[in-house]
């Protein structure tokens, strides 16, 4: 696995991969970025893994990118036009340890939208992990949470975690199954 090294500029939260806790880690630590996939960085600090926040990306020495999920500023939003728009977001989450989205691994379940008001929406998705015990359960769930409120016209998002049916390798697309070498 290839990765770049890099100085943290400043005390940055990060959760440790795979059990979620969060830590911070330390202005002038060396972090080997082993992936960077949805605008979340997967770093390696004295053998250890951890994923870092998007917004704190400047602690890398990179540049803090805005979701790029607006609405179209011509004419009103169909349902249809937003729900492309919240599955392409769902598509740059990521799981800090496999390089392929959540949408792809076959993660998310279900996604509903439902009107709020005039022309805001509520977003309801059931999403599931590769595994029950995995502890970046809670931060996978809170990234899905902040890219689909980050889309202008929704204002609440529900996620929860189901288990059933229980996640396989066959829930994936051909294309993550090639990307793993599974094909």
């Amino acid at each position: 696995m290839s990765s770049e090294a890099k100085i943290i500029t400043r005390d940055v939260e990060a959760s440790v991969v795979p059990i979620g806790t969060k830590v911070t880690l330390q202005k002038g630590e060396t972090a080997h970025i082993t992936q960077s996939l949805g605008g979340t960085y997967t770093v390696v600090v004295n053998g250890n893994m951890f994923r870092i926040e998007s917004k704190d990306a400047d602690a890398l020495g990179l540049e803090v990118v805005a979701p790029p999920f607006a609405a179209p500023t011509s004419g009103p939003l169909t349902k249809e036009a937003l729900e492309k728009m919240v599955w392409e977001s769902l598509k740059t989450c990521y799981d800090p340890e496999i390089p392929v989205n959540i949408v792809d691994l076959g993660l998310i379940y279900d996604c509903h939208l439902s009107p709020i008001g005039k022309d805001n929406f509520k977003a309801d998705i059931k999403m599931t992990l590769t595994a029950p015990g995995c502890g970046m359960g809670p931060v996978l769930a809170q990234d899905v949470q902040n890219k689909l409120v980050s889309i202008e016209p929704i204002d609440e998002a529900n996620v929860e975690l189901v288990w059933d049916p229980p996640w396989n390798q066959g829930m994936m697309t051909e294309a993550a199954k090639l990307q793993l070498g599974l094909l």
